[in-house]
């Protein structure tokens, strides 16, 4: 098989797994004219069409589906073999494409970036910060990372950060205007900052004491879909919100946001790394334990658990 001919079909089993040419086009690199170009030459050559093709959506002919079934076995058996190689290697390499919601990304990742960078420079990472639950096997992911409860059952799971509680908080400058809520109720009366989730849903404001849950209907002036915002917003006296106390425990310590109703957040969770498959790359691999390491160290003596997966 000619280089060009390998090149060709790679680009057609993107496409057929992203079932669009655009988002094909990006993961490979490639100019969408270029990447249409470089499938119509492959029709031709084969003598079929092996894509259907509307201005909306991309589908497989009969062809189509025979051929993905075919090769696809075969590509995945030579992206193991090449990754095999790094067990021979002094150090790993290659790409590793993470998926990440934007407080861990800020929380979790960012202050690991250069360390990790300088730890393995043939190693590139390849980071893509929402706040939607990514399909991270349809995206072509090697992992994720994204708060426990939202990841799915069959994922393996690696723990990247100690628990945290959800808790309502607000600036020294508005409470001393406006009062402090004791009870969740109370929030009803006050101005609140809403967070706008990735599936465009707003995100609820619960709450738990005694095996009581309630969830409070809060409303204010701002709704946001980044975190930092969010943030920002409430140091600057706008209102409450509603947010990871591990995410500002810096402007906590320093007495620039308030923590309220803490008896009513008892429930803790954690951020997780996860990915798909237990036969991780080398890359993944050390990532995981570079992420373990770091996580260990943030524990003081007081609060050293176990950590378990």
């Amino acid at each position: 098989m000619r280089g060009s001919e390998f090149a060709q079909l790679r680009a057609f089993i993107e496409i057929a797994e992203q079932g669009n040419f655009a988002r094909a086009s990006a993961f490979l690199g490639l100019a969408p004219s270029t990447l249409s170009q470089t499938i119509r030459s492959l029709e031709e050559k084969l003598g079929v069409r092996l894509l259907h093709r509307t201005t909306r959506s991309v589908s497989l002919t009969e062809a189509g589906e025979h051929l993905l079934g075919k090769i696809r076995p075969a590509f995945e058996d030579l992206q193991s073999a090449v990754e095999s190689i790094n067990d021979f290697r002094d150090a790993p390499m290659g790409t590793l494409r993470l998926s990440i919601s934007s407080i861990p990304a800020q929380m979790i990742v960012a202050p690991i970036l250069k360390s990790f960078l300088l730890s393995y420079p043939a190693i590139s990472l390849d980071i893509v910060v929402d706040n939607v639950n990514a399909d991270i096997v349809k995206g072509r992911f090697d992992a994720g990372i994204r708060y426990g409860r939202l990841i799915a059952q069959d994922m393996v799971m690696v723990r990247a950060s100690i628990p945290s509680r959800i808790v309502a908080m607000a600036s020294p400058c508005y409470l001393e205007k406006h009062g402090v809520p004791r009870v969740p109720q109370d929030l009803q009366h006050h101005s609140c900052i809403r967070f706008r989730l990735g599936n465009q849903q707003v995100l609820p404001w619960s709450f738990e004491k005694n095996k009581k849950k309630i969830e409070v209907g809060v409303k204010g002036p701002l709704i946001v879909n980044h975190v930092d915002l969010m943030v920002d917003a409430v140091r600057d006296g706008i209102g409450i919100g509603y947010m990871a106390e591990a995410y500002v425990s810096e402007d906590i310590a320093q007495g620039r946001l308030v923590p309220m109703l803490t008896d009513w957040s008892p429930t803790y969770d954690s951020w997780y790394l996860y990915y798909a498959n237990r036969q991780y790359s080398a890359p993944l691999k050390v990532f995981i334990q570079f992420l373990r390491d770091h996580l260990q160290k943030k524990l003081t003596p007081a609060a050293h658990v176990e950590l378990k997966d």
